[in-house]
């Protein structure tokens, strides 16, 4: 758990009786600030967080592992079936025997995390001021199977770029806040946080800290949170930048919908865009049209280490291939530790079914064009989703002030490629210091 109210609650019914041991953990150390015993505590109150679980919960994950009801060998090939069994045994031979969650801990606790309540509820993020002067303040907001783990590693390139092959003029102050329902926010007991409401929620967070101008980036829910935020228009935000776009025009939309082979006249990007995108409707879109539907029915899958681990991995087709690639001894972009120290994070906070609401809640079309008016700025990564067209993206944008179509990268891109993710936001928001 950690030294906080948020997540002493969060470790799940099967776990009752870690609790008892991390809420004596907490008062041994927590500050009264953090508990909330402070006298006259004020409503917009900003308060520490520390990450200490208890050895007891990391026990009782490995013993999970362990138990694990293996199932028969798939009977083919390939992926076409779902995470590889062989994919899956490695995955949980390092995790229960090799994977140390206190090296994860240490790298949050290193930083600098807080948490404070808006619209009744608890937001965990971490906040990082740069140490350079004009520093632009930047909110950057994770998605699903994500949080924020994923964006660790752009932290020191965005906030200290001298030491990371920029210039002092680059630099960010960073926050990353953890979505409701996921890490050690807090989870909504009723409905409505929407992106909508999340947005709110983050032009709230950047008030408070005392920011009155600022920039905003996200892929996937991080993307549609974003751009809520451009269409609310709050004064202070000046520009946005996304790694997941919405930008499919409404007839390539229809003729999507309706299974049909690619317009003609389309250009070379923009055929490989309607390509990506058949392909991810067709074979990639289940496990989001299950938690739309029914997220609290995942029980199973929030009961199982390794159950949750592997519907987080098959979130798309390119990142799991890169995720077994890692777990056959390849390095690229990703290590072992990376998916596990956020697999753990889900399993630890038992966020599987919380975070899953998001999609219920949301009514927004993802790809859809949503008119956002201020200055956006656009890296289309590869092996995203799909590869947002310049064409489709300047007629989505009519601010567009950047766009760059990159050679490597997927879904995951600030995790994946951090270097080159923190050029690509330190490019597209050169124009508006």
């Amino acid at each position: 758990m950690a030294t906080s109210n948020t997540t002493t609650r969060d470790l799940g019914p099967s776990s009752r009786f870690i609790v008892s041991l991390a809420i004596a953990t907490v008062c041994l150390v927590a500050p009264a600030s953090v508990r909330g015993e402070k006298s006259g505590q004020k409503g917009d109150e900003i308060r520490p967080f520390h990450v200490n679980f208890p050895k007891a919960a990391l026990d009782d994950l490995r013993r999970r592992i362990a138990a694990t009801r293996w199932p028969e060998h798939e009977t083919v090939t390939d992926q076409s079936q779902g995470v590889q069994l062989a994919t899956m045994k490695k995955l949980a031979s390092y995790w229960q025997t090799d994977y140390d969650w206190r090296k994860a801990e240490a790298k949050l606790n290193g930083l600098p995390q807080f948490v404070t309540k808006i619209d009744g509820l608890d937001i965990h993020f971490i906040h990082v001021r740069s140490r350079h002067p004009n520093a632009v303040p930047i909110i950057i907001t994770h998605g699903w199977p994500g949080s924020i783990i994923e964006q660790l590693k752009v932290i020191g390139p965005l906030t200290d770029p001298t030491s990371h092959g920029g210039r002092a003029e680059d630099a960010f102050d960073v926050v990353i806040p953890s979505l409701p329902g996921y890490g050690f926010s807090g989870k909504p007991t009723s409905t409505g946080w929407d992106p909508v409401r999340i947005a709110r929620a983050w032009i709230v967070l950047m008030k408070r800290l005392g920011y009155t101008r600022y920039v905003a980036q996200g892929g996937d829910w991080g993307n549609a949170v974003t751009e809520q935020m451009a269409l609310l228009a709050p004064p202070e935000l000046i520009g946005i930048h996304t790694n997941m776009p919405a930008t499919v025009p409404d007839e390539i939309a229809r003729a999507l919908s309706a299974g049909n082979p690619p317009p003609s006249g389309l250009s070379a990007d923009e055929k490989h865009a309607y390509e990506q995108l058949a392909f991810f409707y067709k074979q990639g879109l289940g496990y989001a049209q299950e938690m739309k539907n029914r997220p609290q029915s995942i029980y199973g899958i929030g009961d199982s280490p390794v159950g949750m681990a592997a519907w987080m991995i098959d979130h798309d087709a390119d990142s799991y291939a890169l995720i077994a690639r890692v777990f056959d001894g390849q390095r690229e972009g990703l290590t072992r530790d990376d998916v596990l120290d956020n697999v753990t994070l889900y399993w630890l906070t038992n966020t599987t079914i919380s975070s899953a609401r998001l999609y219920w809640e949301s009514k927004l079309a993802f790809f859809a064009p949503k008119g956002v008016g201020i200055p956006v700025a656009v890296t289309a990564f590869p092996n995203e989703l799909y590869q947002a067209p310049r064409s489709w993206t300047e007629r989505a944008y009519p601010k567009l002030i950047h766009y760059n179509k990159v050679d490597k990268g997927g879904h995951f891109a600030a995790w994946e490629q951090p270097q080159l993710f923190s050029e690509e936001i330190r490019a597209a928001f050169k124009s508006l210091r």
